[in-house]
């Protein structure tokens, strides 16, 4: 037992199957995938830095530790306003804030259910209240 091979020959694996560690002919795409995962977030990181004052940046990246999901939806549209050109000057944290209540807000609107139920005409009980004690 103390004889087996963990070691795969990339030859010996099947066509459009890779080795589990990722070393095969496969695992170049995974890592060239990841690689350029991680030099957007690192281009994402560094026109945050550009855009926000440094109290703005540690608030922003302190939010990201709770609460994922806002932070990431507040960062995409820094970015995109800074790609645009639309940023005259660094945020800071009082607009960081204004912009993570506004985003608390729009999800509040847009989790809101509005129940709009139908009315008939032949369902109407208004004109029919008004006969209930002559029949006793």
């Amino acid at each position: 037992m103390d004889n087996i091979s963990t070691e795969v020959d990339p030859s010996e694996i099947p066509e459009g199957f890779t080795t589990a560690a990722g070393n095969g002919a496969g695992g170049g795409a995974a890592a060239e995938k990841q690689s350029e995962v991680q030099q957007r977030q690192a281009q994402r990181d560094a026109i945050l830095e550009q855009a926000l004052t440094p109290d703005a940046l540690a608030r922003l990246r302190r939010i990201k530790l709770v609460k994922a999901e806002k932070a990431t939806s507040v960062e995409t549209s820094i970015v995109s306003m800074a790609m645009q050109g639309k940023l005259q000057m660094k945020i800071s944290e009082g607009k960081l804030i204004e912009m993570l209540e506004g985003t608390v807000a729009k999800q509040k609107s847009s989790g809101a259910i509005n129940i709009q139920r139908k009315k008939y005409a032949f369902d109407s009980d208004d004109d029919d209240d008004d006969d209930d004690d002559d029949l006793m």
